[in-house]
């Protein structure tokens, strides 16, 4: 399996520190609003590695922090007359509930930063009595230019830094480069060696990941965004803490760009997935996301959407047979064909062309052809179930079907007997009737030999 390693700017052979063992860590939300598309096309493509991982049959430890003090929550929770842990407890909800609804796997760590102060104020005195950082008025920062590798990951000489760098009013830094690892806040603050305060930022991460992995992790994924200066600066607080690498493998996906332009919070021009989800499914956003090789910018338009939720159906509709349980899919020209993809720097749009390749299959009865499908799509994190319709679809149905036969219906089981009793006497009148306001709705009527099913179009 090759990685391209932003460090070394170069794609690699991964080879985990502990055998079959992978220690992996994800720069996790900070939770004071709605998670938006960008926040999908990050979450979504570590869970696709972290699946894969697991698909591949390494032990896999996935940890991703939650960021649940910041100066955002502060202005958050003083607008709105609440603590900070009302409001970051309330947003954490909405963002899991979002996560749920993307079909991406809970971490198996997913630590809060506020929960973890005591090991951040350790690794803070121990870069002070390393001679890294310094105190000053109850503020602690690093020293940047002690770390002789600072810029590296970022390609960014300290020259080019320097002329970039101001003080801000209030700050008391020995030089302008230097980052704040502890904020004095008597408004907000937590008990510290240097008085009332809170954490900085970048010092969350590297304590986290510290505690949770070890010194020394095998992947650290994220954003492109946070390469400057967030993971530029854990690197620095962590190798000068630990005396040793922190990463070896440096993860970080693109960005959804609407009109060329960054999809985030501070340009206003964000869709949250929440709303997203109103017309599109998890699939479909998959899919959207995973057409695009991770590193790339994903550009957003309806346009585009559209064509994945075409593609994603494709895929959920395919023929359904019987998993075939005792087929040994490593054996298999799809097997060897997806991973070979995989294996390639995580190239999904190859992965996705055998799953399309595979759906045509099943849908022509190829043997095995589904099995196949199946267990590959759900490696990518797709869901073949059919999932159930909402109440409010369910009523949009009926209130078509309404109109259309200029009758009043309560609840579909009526429509349903109704479309019954009219196909037994041929009345096919009715039954197109009530099959057109259905389908115009969103519903597509499924007829078996045993039940009638109501699927999303």
């Amino acid at each position: 399996m090759r990685l391209f390693n932003s460090y070394t700017n170069s794609v690699e052979e991964f080879k985990p520190i502990e055998d079959n063992k992978v220690k992996m860590y994800v720069c996790g939300p900070t939770v004071y609003d709605y998670a938006h598309l960008g926040h999908a096309r990050c979450y979504i493509t570590w869970d696709v590695l972290y699946r894969y991982l697991k698909f591949k049959g390494y032990d896999v430890t996935y940890c991703r922090n939650v960021t649940d003090v910041d100066d955002k929550i502060l202005k958050k929770a003083d607008t709105e007359g609440k603590t900070p842990t009302e409001v970051s407890q309330f947003w954490y909800k909405q963002f899991t509930n979002s996560m749920r609804a993307l079909n991406t796997l809970p971490p198996d760590i997913e630590p809060f930063a506020t929960k973890t102060l005591g090991e951040m104020i350790a690794m803070i005195k121990d870069l002070i009595a390393n001679g890294y950082a310094y105190e000053a008025d109850g503020d602690v920062y690093f020293r940047v230019k002690k770390f002789k590798n600072y810029g590296y990951l970022s390609k960014q000489p300290i020259d080019q830094l320097e002329s970039g760098a101001r003080i801000e009013v209030g700050e008391l830094k020995e030089d302008p480069l230097d980052f704040a690892l502890w904020k004095r806040d008597e408004k907000f603050g937590y008990n510290s060696p240097w008085g009332i305060g809170r954490p900085g930022w970048h010092i969350e991460c590297s304590a986290m990941s510290r505690k949770y992995l070890g010194k020394t992790i095998d992947i650290h994924a994220g954003g492109a965004d946070l390469i400057f200066p967030h993971h530029e600066n854990e690197i620095a607080q962590s190798e000068c803490a630990n005396g040793c690498k922190f990463v070896n493998y440096w993860l970080h996906n693109g960005f959804v760009t609407i009109n060329k332009e960054k999809m985030s919070k501070s340009l206003g021009n964000f869709l949250t997935i929440d709303d997203m989800l109103k017309n599109y499914d998890a699939n479909t956003l998959r899919l959207f996301i995973l057409t695009n090789h991770y590193r790339m910018p994903v550009e957003f338009s309806d346009e585009a959407l559209t064509s994945a939720q075409a593609g994603a159906k494709r895929l959920t509709n395919a023929k359904q047979t019987q998993i075939n349980e005792t087929l040994d899919i490593t054996q298999t020209d799809e097997y060897k064909a997806f991973t070979q993809a995989m294996d390639d720097d995580l190239n999904t749009s190859k992965a996705l062309a055998v799953l399309f390749d595979l759906a045509t299959r099943a849908n022509k009865d190829e043997k095995d052809a589904y099995t196949i499908l199946y267990k590959l799509g759900s490696a990518l994190g797709f869901t073949f179930e059919k999932s159930s319709l909402t109440d409010d679809e369910i009523s949009k149905g009926v209130n078509e079907v309404s109109e259309a036969l200029g009758q009043e219906f309560k609840t579909m089981d009526e429509i349903l007997e109704l479309r019954k009793q009219a196909r037994l006497a041929k009345n096919w009148d009715v039954a197109d009737k009530i099959r057109i306001a259905l389908d115009s709705a969103g519903i597509v009527v499924k007829d078996t030999k045993t039940e009638t099913t109501l699927e999303r179009k």
